[in-house]
């Protein structure tokens, strides 16, 4: 059993358990369900848009503890600062050591840009739960999803408002996506083994029509990779490990970001 396995195994007993203990009427009822979201496509295609998602990531499975010192706040606010296009937090416990209680003091101090929640999503309660939490955005692994789940998934996720991140590896899970007007985002690493390639982005891209928006995610650690990859028509580019394995994330996003040409 590889570590994607694990995870989507581990998280289907944990939403069973969950929607045991919560209703989705509760949900519906929670402050934040009402708000209209933020839109992520237009937050990455708006004129002079940095295109960064920069995340909240405490630990990973493959590099152990990122970073579990800084706050969900401080850290929230650093990138505000640093006029990040969106906001990434990932709210998996088990593997990634994140809890929706993170996203709900991001949403707090964070009124003005969308904020994606990055989990493994495997029941369309996740979907309204994002919601609920004040979510903007939810994250669609085709890896761990059949092409059916994809499509109802993500028209779940766009009756509530919410906008869909589709995250691909490979043309395999491409090819489960009905490409039109999707932001799609490459993840340059394989979730089954956790190596990174920049590349896969590069040989992917070309097979995504126009009228979706690109995202580059995972491996990327110099501005200087965010020009090259602009040039093949990249407009998003989803960086948490480079920013939150230093002291002050927001700090670290912020002189990233003053380097982009």
């Amino acid at each position: 059993m590889n570590i994607l396995d694990k995870i989507i195994a581990h998280k289907k007993q944990e939403v069973a358990k969950l929607m045991r203990e919560i209703s989705l009427e509760k949900l519906v009822k929670s402050p934040n369900f009402n708000r209209t979201p933020i839109s992520l496509k237009t937050a990455l295609t708006t004129i002079n848009s940095t295109g960064i998602i920069a995340e909240f990531k405490r630990k990973s499975p493959s590099k152990g503890v990122i970073n579990d010192k800084v706050s969900i706040g401080e850290v929230t606010q650093g990138y505000l600062d640093a006029n990040v296009a969106a906001q990434s937090i990932l709210t998996e416990m088990e593997f990634f050591g994140g809890s929706i209680v993170d996203l709900i003091q991001a949403r707090a101090v964070n009124e003005t840009i969308p904020i994606l929640r990055k989990d493994f999503i495997v029941d369309g309660f996740q979907i309204v739960e994002a919601k609920a939490i004040g979510a903007d955005a939810i994250l669609l692994i085709a890896a761990c999803l059949t092409k059916e789940e994809l499509k109802n998934y993500g028209k779940l996720a766009e009756d509530l408002g919410m906008d869909v991140l589709y995250e691909v590896h490979n043309q395999e899970e491409l090819d489960k996506i009905e490409l039109s007007h999707k932001i799609i985002g490459i993840n340059n690493r394989n979730l089954k083994t956790f190596e990174v390639d920049l590349e896969h982005s590069i040989d992917l891209i070309k097979n995504i029509p126009e009228n979706c928006v690109k995202v580059s995610e995972s491996g990327i650690s110099d501005p200087r990779i965010i020009t090259g990859l602009k040039e093949y028509g990249f407009q998003g580019f989803l960086i948490g490990e480079t920013f939150m394995k230093t002291e002050n994330p927001g700090l670290a996003c912020l002189e990233f970001i003053s380097q982009i040409r």
